[in-house]
């Protein structure tokens, strides 16, 4: 029997039963498919870790204080930031490029009749070049609008929707009241989206001074921003800063650090690192159906020999060897898995792009994992495929023409 023989009989015994070809194909198409979607999602997501912190810069360090226990007192006390600590960094961190003090606070913010709740960020003219943010439209506030404590205030990226208004740039100029006080708006910054310590469009910049003088009345830094020379020397830096901060704060040799430095390319790698193990987890779990469709196609055809034990007999009567017989159910169990992979890869790529636009999940397809689940597919085929061909092939045509 040639092989295209063997190949049509085995298509015709397929369109024969094409709905249990159909159930039979569903576990293969479902197992591909969710393969593909789970893998897109969890390389979207590394994409999208990437690009953060693309966005933040690797050399961005934050300092906190934090809380620490009193020796021989059971209450916590919050240590304090201060500017003294922002001049000895500067002072005795060669390796720091630029520092950058800032005060916070949620404060009401009214634009005529409007009136919303957000993050006042009390900083200093170089907030720009350490936390890599850049001017839509007008102006930052420069170092004498700091120093004469001018009422200036500079949006982020996603504040003007907030007041309704959708060009940022028709506020340029406008007055608004942060905590009653008047102020001008002088620019806005692009939109940069959500970083790894919060969203950073959704805050209004003022000057440090006017901040710390007027509109906060205190002495006491939220955060130091900070900006490493180079990602080489980020952990040097990360050395002199806590030298200079334990010197300023006069921690003794031995006692705990009341601050923290975080370093974001390592948070965001983290995170990164979490997503691509979870999108493995999703995929691997996702394969298990695979296994389930091949398990079904297994069982499929072992009922297909049943039935078919007096076709089988008279084909071995008509002269067809052992090796046609097997061929021809190997061929029709790999067609099925085939056949369920192309649909698989056209359902998984359909449900990323579905779960992106319903979602705003970032998705990205890897070809490579297109070609794995595809090829698995296959093999799933050929592999669950050898036992009901081997079976068929070793009937004995005497026994199987009196099959009923």
């Amino acid at each position: 029997m040639l092989l295209g023989e063997v190949f049509r009989v085995a298509i015709a015994a397929l369109r024969a039963n094409r709905l249990r070809s159909l159930l039979t194909m569903l576990g293969i198409v479902i197992g591909v498919g969710a393969v593909i979607a789970m893998i897109a999602l969890g390389k979207g997501a590394e994409r999208s870790v990437r690009e953060r912190i693309a966005r933040l810069g690797t050399t961005v360090l934050q300092i906190n204080a934090q809380r620490v226990q009193q020796a021989g007192v059971a209450t916590t006390t919050t240590a304090k930031l201060t500017m003294k600590d922002v001049e000895s960094i500067a002072e005795r961190s060669p390796n720091v490029a630029a520092v950058n003090p800032q005060q916070d606070r949620n404060l009401q913010v009214v634009w005529l009749n409007r009136n919303t709740n957000v993050q006042v960020t009390g900083t200093q003219p170089n907030f720009l070049d350490v936390r890599a943010f850049q001017i839509e439209s007008g102006r930052m506030f420069s170092a004498a609008d700091d120093n004469a404590r001018r009422r200036v205030a500079v949006l982020g990226g996603s504040v003007a929707e907030l007041f309704d208004v959708a060009d940022p740039e028709r506020l340029i100029g406008e007055q608004i009241r942060i905590a009653g006080r008047a102020f001008t708006i002088i620019g806005a910054l692009k939109a940069k989206g959500a970083t790894g310590f919060g969203d950073g469009d959704a805050q209004i910049l003022i000057p440090f001074q006017t901040g710390r003088f007027g509109t906060f009345g205190t002495d006491r830094i939220n955060d130091i921003w900070v900006l490493g020379r180079s990602e080489d020397s980020l952990n040097v830096a990360m050395a002199e800063i806590q030298s200079a901060l334990r010197r300023t704060h006069k921690i003794r040799p031995g006692a705990p650090d009341d601050f923290t430095i975080r370093n974001q390319a390592e948070l965001l790698s983290t995170v990164g690192e979490t997503a691509a193990t979870f999108g493995l987890l999703l995929a691997g779990i996702a394969a298990v159906s695979l296994l389930v469709g091949g398990i079904g196609i297994m069982n499929i055809m072992l009922v297909s020999v049943t039935e078919r034990t007096r076709e089988i007999g008279i084909r071995k009567a008509l002269g067809a060897t052992r090796a046609n017989i097997m061929l021809q159910f190997l061929t029709e169990s790999v067609v099925l898995c085939l056949l369920g992979g192309a649909l698989g890869v056209a359902a998984g790529l359909g449900a990323a792009a579905q779960l992106q636009r319903s979602f705003g999940w970032t998705t990205a397809i890897d070809v490579t994992s297109v070609a794995v689940a595809f090829g698995f597919a296959s093999m799933v085929g050929l592999v669950f495929g050898v036992w009901p061909a081997r079976r068929a092939a070793s009937l004995d045509p005497i026994e199987a023409l009196r099959f009923e």
